[in-house]
């Protein structure tokens, strides 16, 4: 028997058997925390500090710039994943994005930070960004041996989780304490250490793709990024059904400050508090998402379901118990729903395909991130907090109901038989979207 699989039998995590991986895992959660801790600490200082009128708007502007990018540049993204090496993409991004916190933090201690600064300096870090995350999804099979691929990818979206934690317990934090100039340092010094980390890694060869992978007349890996989409509909269904959640989802993160502010009147504590409540909420489910029964589009829906009364919650019932619960169990969703869908498209999606597909991915789901974070800024100008929230759970339900009808489809592919009585199913150890 092999030391890997002596390992496996005792269970170790796969994030200590595998250096590799380990390290850019590593990498990945300090860039992610990097980014969120920037984007709450900034979301905090325009609402509580820098700006006096038009709170909302000047918070959803931010959230608007801060995912134009990976949106914007997909088809940029798809090309440079296709035709550089993985191991230099994360390398480059995330020291290029040290550089750029590096730099606004001189600024803001060497004189006053003005506004647009931070907005300019908000889009180079989230063009790093939307480089390094699909870079990252693309790289997991380059990391890992295919049967720890679920295990990969539970710790990858477990990530998003951590950076939860640790940014939004920092971000507004330091804000308070230390000014923008902080925060930036701060920023500057993970993505730095990110770069270093990453440097020091072999990466194996990719994969071959499989023969005949594509449409017919396609080219493997050279399919544009609509044909892609095209040739996987069901994938398809699920990735619209996510966009549309995603317009009433994302507008948490212009929520969270305004509610702090005009519903509690509390200061930068509570807004640590309560993202790191989504934060935990969101790595318990990432951990958990593969022991959820059913097949994925059926728990997706239910955890959408469950959303819609978690983000209700504070706006039926004020105060921080309601907003805090609320918020841990809307985590957990999105949780179980990242690391149930992400696993099952690593297996859908053949090889040549992916560096194209997770760029177009995270294009789809965020599409509806700079609408919905201007919309909601816009309306939390004229609108209660707590009527925001309402109007999130509100949205919710059309997206959960189109998912649980795509459970009425085929099979997806690796699901198992249904066992026992008519109808029971075996969970499986697929996963979610991001």
């Amino acid at each position: 028997m092999s030391a890997t699989d002596t390992a496996r039998g005792g269970r170790v995590p796969l994030v200590l058997r595998n250096r590799a991986f380990g390290a850019v895992w590593l990498g990945q959660v300090l860039t992610q925390a990097a980014a969120r801790m920037f984007q709450v600490g900034v979301a905090w200082w325009l609402v509580a500090y820098a700006v006096d009128g038009g709170r909302g708007l000047a918070s959803g502007l931010f959230m608007a710039v801060s995912t134009l990018p990976a949106v914007a540049l997909a088809p940029v993204v798809a090309r440079v994943l296709a035709r550089h090496e993985h191991r230099s993409v994360l390398r480059t991004t995330a020291a290029l994005a040290g550089a750029v916190a590096g730099a606004l933090a001189v600024w803001a201690w060497t004189s006053g930070l003005p506004v647009p600064a931070v907005y300019a300096a908000t889009l180079a870090l989230a063009t790093c960004q939307a480089f390094f995350d699909p870079c990252l999804t693309t790289s997991v099979p380059e990391l890992v041996d295919d049967e720890d691929i679920e295990t990969a990818t539970g710790f990858e979206l477990s990530t998003q989780s951590l950076a939860g934690l640790g940014g939004a317990l920092l971000g507004a934090l330091i804000v308070d304490r230390a000014g923008p100039a902080g925060l930036a340092a701060g920023c500057a010094a993970a993505y730095l250490a990110a770069a270093l980390l990453i440097a020091g890694v072999r990466f194996r060869t990719a994969p071959a793709p499989a023969e005949g992978a594509g449409d017919a007349g396609d080219e493997p890996g050279k399919r544009s990024l609509l044909g892609i989409l095209r040739s996987l509909p069901h994938v398809r269904r699920i990735l619209v059904c996510f966009t549309a959640a995603n317009l009433f989802t994302t507008a948490v993160f212009v929520v969270i400050p305004l509610y702090t502010r005009t519903e509690l009147g509390d200061g930068g504590g509570t807004v640590a508090l309560l993202e790191a409540c989504l934060g935990t909420g969101t790595l318990i489910g990432s951990f958990t998402g593969a022991r959820v029964p059913g097949r994925p589009t059926t728990a997706g829906a239910y955890c959408l379901a469950l959303m819609t009364l978690a983000l209700a919650l504070p706006g039926l019932v004020p105060g921080r118990p309601a907003i805090a619960g609320g918020l841990a169990v809307a985590g957990w969703c999105v949780g179980v729903i990242g690391v149930r869908f992400v696993a099952l498209f690593q297996r859908l999606v053949p090889t040549a395909d992916k560096p194209g597909f997770f760029a177009v991915m995270q294009a789809v789901l965020g599409a509806s991130f700079p609408v919905a974070s201007l919309l909601f800024g816009l309306a939390g100008d004229h609108l209660s907090a707590r009527a925001l929230c309402l109007i999130q759970a509100a949205g919710l339900v059309p997206a959960a109901c189109a998912l649980a009808l795509l459970g009425t489809g085929p099979r997806e592919p690796g699901a198992p038989e249904p066992a026992g009585a008519a109808g029971a199913r075996t969970p499986e150890p697929v996963g979610g979207e991001r």
